[in-house]
């Protein structure tokens, strides 16, 4: 397969490198983390550090994967054939099927609540910690979720 596809927009492809380095748990979390370490403080460290780690390494993905022209694996093949940097480009897609499965389980319950809230199980002043537990009863989600909560 010589033919690689390129973005058909600027935006399209911003908004898409956004939504990738970002990422769900940020957005989920970041507010309250923010708030309990320092407010203000917190915000311009964190985005300090973000354009020291994160830039030179989506940089390094936006050249890897520019230079290369094909997918991650045959990418590292084409840039350095014959050494292990394949298992790099391995090691990201099994990290996005991961990631996957988390992304598949939160829409699911997002989905219910929606469900919930247009057939009016939710009221407006139900203990939503409560409902959760009541629909998902295992210890190890609790835990999950006491360890997550805002």
């Amino acid at each position: 397969m010589s033919h690689s596809s390129s973005w058909s927009s600027k935006i399209g492809f911003v908004l898409a490198a956004a939504g990738s380095a970002i990422g769900l748990g940020a957005i989920w979390k970041f507010p309250y983390t923010a708030g309990t370490n320092g407010g203000a403080i917190f915000v311009l460290l964190f985005v300090i550090f973000t354009i020291i780690v994160a830039l030179p390494v989506q940089l390094a993905e936006f050249y890897i994967g520019r230079t290369g022209g094909k997918n991650a694996i045959d990418s590292f093949k084409t840039l350095r054939p014959g050494s292990l940097w394949p298992w790099v480009g391995r090691i990201g897609v099994a990290a996005c099927f991961i990631l996957l499965s988390f992304y598949s389980v939160v829409g699911g319950w997002v989905l219910n609540y929606v469900v919930h809230s247009f057939t009016g199980e939710i009221a407006p002043n139900v203990d939503f910690g409560a409902l959760f537990e009541k629909q998902f009863p295992t210890r190890q989600v609790r835990f999950f979720i006491k360890g997550c909560s805002c």
